[in-house]
């Protein structure tokens, strides 16, 4: 818990002095956007309240009224889930796919019931097994910005920060360290 304590003590303030002596491997994420500071303030007001619920998770029915409706609306209608769907063979064309391919098939819009999966800390999701947390954002120049994760270590799963950045205004992603 005290990660999900920090990440949302940056989310909500920025980084302390206590921050940047910890041995963290970062990973930032440049972009561009007409107003970075609205896209990087944008995705604090998304990721917020789900770290603040990550204690007590939520039935996915009220997430809609705890997200910014902007973000709601922004997301891929919700479908209904194929039963006959081979979970096995998914996975094995997913592993089969170079690095470029995952990321194209990560590009949004995402439904908001699998972007919230990576958060989930209940037997449903992903959330215990996360691969980033928000660290630090800033603006680079005008027209570009950038945000910095906390990861296990790279590559990692980029996909549901990508497509926070996305929704939230961003555009023309690229990572490096």
């Amino acid at each position: 818990m005290e990660i999900v304590e920090g990440e949302l003590r940056r989310l909500r303030a920025g980084l302390e002095v206590g921050d940047r002596r910890e041995r963290t491997f970062l990973v930032r994420v440049r972009f561009t956007a007409d107003d970075a500071a609205r896209v990087i303030g944008g995705a604090r007001d998304v990721l917020a309240p789900v770290i603040e619920r990550v204690g007590t998770w939520p039935a996915f029915e009220h997430w809609p009224e705890l997200l910014p409706a902007w973000f709601v609306q922004r997301c891929e209608p919700e479908s209904v889930p194929d039963p006959s769907s081979d979970v096995e063979a998914w996975e094995r064309r997913w592993r089969a796919l170079t690095s470029e391919q995952k990321a194209a098939e990560c590009h949004g819009p995402w439904m908001l019931s699998d972007w919230l999966y990576y958060f989930d800390p209940t037997e449903e999701g992903r959330g215990d097994d996360r691969s980033w947390w928000w660290w630090d954002a800033g603006v680079s120049e005008p027209g570009s910005g950038w945000v910095e994760v906390a990861t296990t270590g790279w590559p990692f799963e980029t996909g549901s920060l990508s497509w926070l950045i996305e929704a939230s205004g961003g555009t023309d992603l690229s990572y490096g360290t």
